[in-house]
C-alpha cells in the first residue's frame, strides 16, 4: 500500500520504517525541516536499537521517504497515519493541538477516499473530533471526499520499539466502518500471520484501552514502590517479596520491580491525561491520583538516601551517577528520575559526575552547561573524585561492575542502587556500604542464651541506615 504518515517521533518513525520493511511505500511528513533533512541523510533524531538500519535500508530501496510537503505525500496514499505528539497541557490534560492541526491538513489536501488512522495516544472522543476537523476542511474548499477514521493505538516500548512493531502482541482496530477495518487488516497481514492478533472494537473503547493499559502498568510500579517503602521500615527485602508474589500466576513477574520511579514520554503524561479526562466527566479517579503521588515521591528516594548518608551535609560533595535516561536502551530523559535527583543535589550544593551510554548529549540539552555537572565518557571515569556512586538506570553494562575498583575510586565507599541490581552481601563483602530500594534486612529472633548478633553481620541496608547505626538499634 501507499502510506502517508504524519510525525517522525518514536511512534511515527518506527511505524513508518516497519511498514516499509514489509513492502509498503511510506512517506513520513514532519514540519521540522532539520529533522527531515537529517533523516534523508540517515541521521536518527533519537536512539532506538535497530531503527537506523531499518530506515537506511528502506530509504535505499525506495520504500521510505521523508518530506515537509503534506500535499505530495497524501496524493497517492490510501492509508494516512497520525502519529504526532500529545504532550501534557498546563493542567495535565492531553494537548491535542498537533493532532487537530494534522486533521485540518488532511482535510485541506485529501482528494480521494482514504483511511485515516490515529496512532497518537489520545483521550476518548478524539477520533470524533478528528472526523469533524477533516470534514470541515474538506467542506471549506467546496469538495466532497469520503474518508474513514480508525483508532489504532500503539503499544511500543522504548528500547524495544522495532521488535514490538514487527512482532506485536495485539493490534487494536477501533472503528464502525467495515471497509476501514478490512483495509487495515490487509495492511497488518504481515504482522498477523502466526496467530490472530487483531482485536476489533468501537473507536472509544480502543482509545480508552491505550490509557487503561498504561495506567495499569504505572499502578503496578507505584504499588511495588509503596511496598518497598514499607519493606524498608519493617526490615523486609522487597526483592524477596517480589519473587514471592511474582510466583502467583495472577500477578506474574512483569512490572513488579521497585525502583526510583517511572518516567518517559508515556506513563507520566498518560496517567495525568486519563485522570484529567475523568475529572472532566465528573468522576474523581482516586487510584490514578495515588499512582501519581507515589511516583512523584519515589523520584526523591535516592536523594533522601544520599542525604541521610551524609547527615544532610551535601555541600561540596561530588556524586557519581550511572544512568541518566529514564530506562535502558534509549536516550530519552523526559521525566527521568535522574533529573529530579540531580536538581536536588545541586540545590544542596553538590556536584554531579554522570555517565550514560546514550543520553549524555540529551543531558547537556536538558541541563545546559554548568560547572556542577560533568558528563563522562565511561562509568569508571564518573567515579574520579566522587564521594559515592548512585545507580539510576539499569543499563546492562552496570550489572556486573568491579566492586573493588569502585571502592578504591570513591572517597566514601557507598553504592546507592536505585534499581536493586546488586546483592547487598556481595557489595558489602567488597568493602562498600550498600543502599537499595526497600532492601531492609529482618533481624533474627535469637534464643535468650545466644549472644547478640555482631553488627558487622547486619546488612547496611537495614531501614536504609549504615551498618554502624544498626548496632544501636539492636541494643
Amino acid at each position: 500500500m501507499k502510506i502517508a504518515l504524519y510525525g517522525t517521533g518514536y511512534v511515527g518513525l518506527v511505524t513508518g520504517a516497519c511498514l516499509a520493511e514489509v513492502g509498503n511505500e511510506v512517506t513520513c511528513i514532519d514540519v521540522d525541516v532539520d529533522r527531515i533533512a537529517g533523516l534523508k541523510l540517515g541521521r536518527m533524531p533519537f536512539h532506538e536499537p535497530g531503527l537506523a538500519e531499518l530506515v537506511v535500508r528502506n530509504q535505499a530501496a525506495g520504500k521510505l521517504d521523508f518530506t515537509t510537503h503534506a500535499a505530495s505525500a497524501l496524493a497517492p496514499a490510501t492509508v494516512i497515519f497520525i502519529a504526532v505528539g500529545t504532550p501534557p497541557a498546563a493542567d495535565g490534560s492531553a494537548d491535542l493541538s498537533q493532532v487537530l492541526a494534522v486533521a485540518r491538513s488532511i482535510g485541506k489536501y485529501l482528494t480521494h477516499r482514504a483511511v485515516v488512522v490515529i496512532k497518537s495516544t489520545v483521550p476518548v472522543g478524539t477520533a470524533d473530533r478528528v472526523q469533524v476537523e477533516i470534514a470541515r476542511a474538506i467542506t471549506a474548499r467546496g469538495a466532497m471526499v469520503l474518508f474513514d477514521v480508525v483508532a489504532n493505538p500503539e503499544f511500543l516500548k522504548e528500547g524495544e520499539a522495532v521488535e514490538d512493531c514487527l512482532r506485536p502482541e495485539r493490534i487494536l482496530l477501533g472503528s464502525q466502518s467495515r471497509r476501514a477495518i478490512s483495509v487495515l487488516r490487509a495492511l497488518y497481514t504481515p504482522f498477523n500471520r502466526n496467530h490472530e492478533r487483531v482485536l476489533e472494537m468501537d473507536t472509544r473503547s480502543a482509545e480508552l484501552t491505550k490509557y487503561a493499559g498504561n495506567a495499569m502498568l504505572a499502578t503496578k510500579i507505584s504499588l511495588m514502590n509503596e511496598m518497598a517503602n514499607i519493606a524498608e521500615r519493617v526490615g523486609a527485602d522487597i526483592e524477596q517479596v517480589r519473587r514471592g508474589i511474582g510466583a502467583d500466576p495472577r500477578i506474574g513477574h512483569h512490572f513488579i520491580y521497585a525502583g526510583a520511579g517511572y518516567g518517559g514520554s508515556c506513563f507520566p503524561k498518560d496517567v495525568q491525561a486519563l485522570a484529567r479526562a475523568a475529572l472532566a466527566q465528573g468522576y474523581e479517579p482516586r487510584i490514578l491520583a495515588a499512582v501519581e503521588a507515589v511516583n512523584s515521591a519515589q523520584k526523591n528516594k535516592l536523594f533522601e538516601l544520599v542525604a541521610r548518608h551524609f547527615h544532610g551535609r551535601l555541600a561540596g560533595r561530588t556524586v557519581a551517577l550511572w544512568g541518566l535516561s529514564f530506562k535502558p536502551d534509549t536516550d530519552d530523559m523526559r521525566e527521568a528520575p535522574s533529573l529530579a535527583l540531580m536538581q536536588s543535589l545541586w540545590d544542596e550544593g553538590a556536584c554531579v559526575r554522570a555517565y550514560d551510554p546514550q543520553a549524555g548529549s540529551q543531558a547537556r540539552e536538558c541541563c545546559g552547561e554548568r560547572a556542577d555537572l560533568v558528563i563522562c565518557e565511561s562509568p569508571y571515569q564518573a567515579l574520579d573524585g566522587a564521594d559515592v556512586l548512585v545507580v539510576v538506570t539499569e543499563w546492562k553494562l552496570f550489572r556486573s561492575p568491579d566492586f573493588a575498583r569502585i571502592r578504591l575510586a570513591l572517597k566514601e565507599p557507598a553504592i546507592f542502587d536505585g534499581r536493586n541490581l546488586y546483592e547487598p552481601a556481595e557489595v558489602e563483602a567488597a568493602g562498600l556500604a550498600y543502599y537499595g530500594i526497600g532492601r531492609g534486612r529482618s533481624l533474627l529472633v535469637l534464643p535468650v542464651s545466644t549472644a547478640p548478633l555482631p553488627a558487622a553481620n547486619v546488612y547496611a541496608t537495614y531501614a536504609g541506615r549504615p551498618a554502624s547505626t544498626v548496632a544501636a538499634t539492636m541494643v
